[in-house]
């Protein structure tokens, strides 16, 4: 067995910093990929042999697919060409599998899939399913080889960035808060970002207030008695794309909201028609979601660990930066970081909009795919589950758990919680923002979320 293939992923973000760093300096050319992939196989004792493996891993870092192409050719003029992510997002890359002992403790790809069930062995390595994959990262994060990925898409933005008649927004997840450090402020991250070339920092949080507000009327006017559930959360791809999939009858039960990512880049681009907006966030799965926009909405995605990367790779040191402070959402928006957080911040409006309700709200939270798997095969089968809200989070703990955090979850649900007390806006009702853009949508009472088809259908998930 190769112990170089041991802990792929941070040789992998090893490699990934270098290409950052020649990238953001122009000084990319297939000659310095060549380099880079030199100095890998050195620095890590790979074998010539490896240099294919090699070699697609930075391809996949530059946001492409693997192919059998021992050299490079093409690359920089496709990543030059990319206005937006295209293809796949979880990929396999050949090579380390045959080194792979099925018996040994290292290797996890055989149930790894055990509930989604895209992956299964065949011959060499896993076989990823493209119909059946959630992309929910947990493969990528149990195969210690690097044979199974996600691709990272920071490269096509730097020109971006860079040029100063483009304007390009970044849009957080609620879970970002202490990702990048217990004592870094949301303001240094803002400031951090706006050193880089990105117009502004704006919180999902102030998104998800305005989905909890229509999730709150949906509730309200579509469980009228004591047989009626309504599905969420619109904010997880991983509990959608499940539920879509397999429980095609639970699905018409599922709120039909988009979620508060594809809601801040459609309202970004609805206010700046000409802006490009790039996600940051926990998530494999969002990359994929943000490719499955028919709209455009989301531009590229970036996760936590992708970003500590670039932070690193052009020496920016967020503790030593002056804040940005800016107060954008309610306590209620910035819990959907964490498992129960939805139906904390959706049943606060629904007691606010019908405080005398006959049908009491009665939430169920799951996390995890087996577990949401579980009650949607309780729902299916018709077992009484004492619930008529279903919040659903594909990642053990909400996105505070998710694949490519930086932090444990339990002390990233912890900073979540403080970050949401010391919000000076207690629920979206009273979020002077939420209220803006509504009005700006041409919102004239609260209901016309709902009500005023123009509007609703600005938040509505696309067929």
């Amino acid at each position: 067995m190769k112990n170089q293939f041991y802990n792929f992923e941070d040789k992998r973000m090893d490699l990934f910093e270098r290409l950052v760093k020649k990238g953001w300096n122009n000084e990319l050319s297939y000659e310095e990929l060549k380099k880079i992939a030199n100095d890998f196989k050195k620095k890590y004792n790979f074998d010539k042999e490896d240099m294919p493996f090699i070699n697609n891993h930075l391809r996949v870092a530059m946001g492409l697919d693997p192919n059998k192409d021992t050299e490079f050719s093409t690359e920089l003029s496709d990543i030059s060409d990319m206005d937006r992510f295209k293809g796949e997002i979880v990929t396999k890359i050949e090579g380390p599998c045959e080194y792979c002992d099925e018996k040994t403790d290292e290797n996890e790809c055989l149930n790894s899939c055990k509930y989604e069930a895209h992956i299964y062995r065949r011959g060499k390595g896993p076989v990823i399913v493209k119909d059946n994959c959630l992309n929910c990262g947990k493969c990528i994060v149990d195969c210690s080889f690097g044979a199974i990925e996600d691709k990272i898409e920071f490269l096509p933005i730097i020109n971006m960035l860079k040029d100063k008649k483009q304007s390009v927004y970044a849009t957080v997840a609620p879970s970002i808060v202490g990702q990048f450090g217990e004592d870094v402020t949301m303001g240094q991250l803002r400031t951090a970002l706006k050193l880089m070339g990105f117009e502004d920092m704006i919180e999902v949080s102030l998104f998800a207030d305005i989905l909890t507000i229509k999730e709150a009327f949906e509730f309200n006017e579509l469980v009228t008695s004591e047989n009626d559930f309504f599905l969420t959360s619109c904010c997880c791809p991983v509990w959608l794309n499940l539920t879509e999939k397999n429980y095609p009858k639970l699905f018409n039960h599922m709120s039909p909201s988009i979620s508060p990512m594809i809601a801040s880049g459609r309202i970004l681009k609805e206010f700046y028609p000409d802006s490009k907006v790039v996600f940051i966030g926990p998530c494999v799965a969002k990359k994929a979601e943000a490719k499955s926009s028919n709209r455009n909405d989301i531009d590229f995605v970036l996760t936590y660990r992708e970003l500590d990367k670039i932070f690193h790779a052009l020496n920016i040191k967020l503790s030593e930066l002056p804040p940005d402070d800016k107060d954008q959402a309610s306590f209620a928006g910035r819990v959907y970081a964490r498992t129960g957080g939805v139906s904390f911040s959706v049943k606060t409006v629904v007691n606010r909009i019908s405080p005398r309700r006959l049908i009491k709200f009665k939430s169920k939270k799951v996390d995890g795919v087996k577990d949401c798997k579980k009650i949607l095969d309780d729902l299916s089968m018709g077992k009484d589950i004492d619930s008529n809200f279903i919040e659903g989070m594909g990642c053990e703990g909400g996105c505070v758990g998710g694949p490519r955090t930086n932090i444990d979850k339990v002390k990233a649900t912890n900073i979540v919680n403080e970050f949401g007390e010391d919000s000076l806006i207690m629920t979206p009702f009273d979020n002077a923002n939420v209220m803006k853009i509504l009005k700006t949508l041409g919102v004239k009472k609260i209901e016309d979320v709902i009500e005023k088809k123009e509007v609703s259908d600005v938040f509505k998930r696309d067929k």
